[in-house]
């Protein structure tokens, strides 16, 4: 796996937020956006892609007379944390390299 400005950047995001502790959807987002300029429609297929690949779960719990639908790290999801917080410390080091002068290759 390999760190990318896009899927696997926004991947990582979402794992480590989800890591921290369970959480729904809004709140999930909304973690995320702190961090990355993304839109709530960009959010959502990629919580569903991590799901689909069984590295989160969801569960749903009532909340003022309504569902809300939660996130919780798997044990995959855990492992592909570890990965991509890996690769991450590679690509920074890369950019770190090249922004400092150095030889990236």
């Amino acid at each position: 796996m390999t760190i990318n400005a896009t899927g696997a950047l926004l991947d990582l995001c979402v794992l480590a937020v989800v890591s921290r502790g369970d959480a729904y959807g809004y709140a999930l987002t909304q973690g995320v956006k702190r961090t990355l300029d993304v839109s709530e429609s960009t959010m959502y297929p990629v919580m569903r892609r991590l799901q689909t690949q069984q590295c989160l779960e969801t569960y749903d719990t009532p909340h003022e007379g309504r569902n809300r639908r939660y996130y919780r790290l798997t044990e995959t999801g855990r492992r592909m944390l570890g990965e991509l917080r890996e690769d991450w410390g590679e690509f920074k080091r890369r950019v770190d390299d090249v922004l400092d002068g150095g030889d990236a290759a």
